[in-house]
């Protein structure tokens, strides 16, 4: 269920602000929401599974409140991040 280092690296390349960025706000929400895909596929599965719903839970969270940081700070720049993620804002 992990991410592979491949995958992550292609996400940073994708939603990095600059050269040698690997932790900007943009790229922390593009990394949860792969997180958050690839449990919510998991969750389909296995219904029961009700440690990795908390845990789901706790990542959209996480999500919500660093995409309403980058709402505050640049709204214009919030709608085009998340049209490219594919998710409701």
């Amino acid at each position: 269920m992990a991410l592979t280092q491949q995958r992550k690296q292609e996400i940073i390349s994708q939603y990095q602000v600059h050269e040698t960025d690997t932790g900007s706000a943009d790229v922390q929400v593009a990394m949860l929401t792969e997180r958050i895909n690839r449990l919510s596929e998991h969750l389909q599965a296995n219904k029961k599974d009700f440690s990795s719903r908390r845990g789901l839970l706790k990542l959209i969270g996480q999500r919500k409140r660093l995409l309403s940081y980058i709402q505050k700070e640049n709204r214009e720049h919030y709608q085009a991040l998340i049209g490219r993620l594919g998710i409701r804002g």
